[in-house]
């Protein structure tokens, strides 16, 4: 019966940070949302001065880096870093999300490695647009409809 009692203890206890988890993800999420008001913000009044204010960048990978690198530094386990990162950089992609989806082109129908690699890289969130052919993805992103491409380093058609 203590075992019983003790696992019922320990699921509540895990039920209860489960809940203080998801309330700081949703408070992460609305300082995303707060962080892209703040840029069209910026943006506007630059422009109401007449000053010279180009795209709002929401997407920044310099900042995901130093985030992701420190994230991984002060992780002190159980759970191995790498796992640690691959939940952040999913909460990261998600909140991106919510200010501006990332349009990402990538080589090939789903379930290619170019997927893969477009998914892993820039997480769920970012909305990925399949292409036949590796021009396909260059094209998307010159023409802006996209604003990332992944394509092969090689591969067996296009060499």
């Amino acid at each position: 019966m203590t075992d019983e009692r003790d696992l019922q203890a320990v699921r509540e206890e895990i039920d209860g940070i489960d809940r203080e988890i998801q309330a700081l993800i949703n408070c992460r999420a609305r300082c995303a949302q707060q962080v892209a008001e703040i840029k069209l913000a910026e943006q506007l009044a630059a422009r109401e001065r007449g000053e010279e204010a180009g795209e709002v960048v929401f997407y920044r990978p310099e900042r995901e880096a130093q985030v992701l690198a420190r994230i991984v530094e002060r992780n002190a386990g159980p759970l191995p870093a790498e796992n640690v990162a691959y939940i952040f950089r999913e909460l990261m992609s998600a909140c991106l999300a919510l200010e501006q989806p990332l349009q990402v082109a990538y080589l090939g129908p789903e379930g290619t490695f170019t997927q893969a690699a477009a998914l892993k890289h820039f997480g769920h969130g970012a909305v990925c647009v399949s292409q036949a052919t590796i021009d396909g993805v260059f094209n998307q992103v010159e023409a802006s409809a996209c604003d990332y491409g992944v394509v092969p380093v090689e591969n067996s058609i296009e060499g």
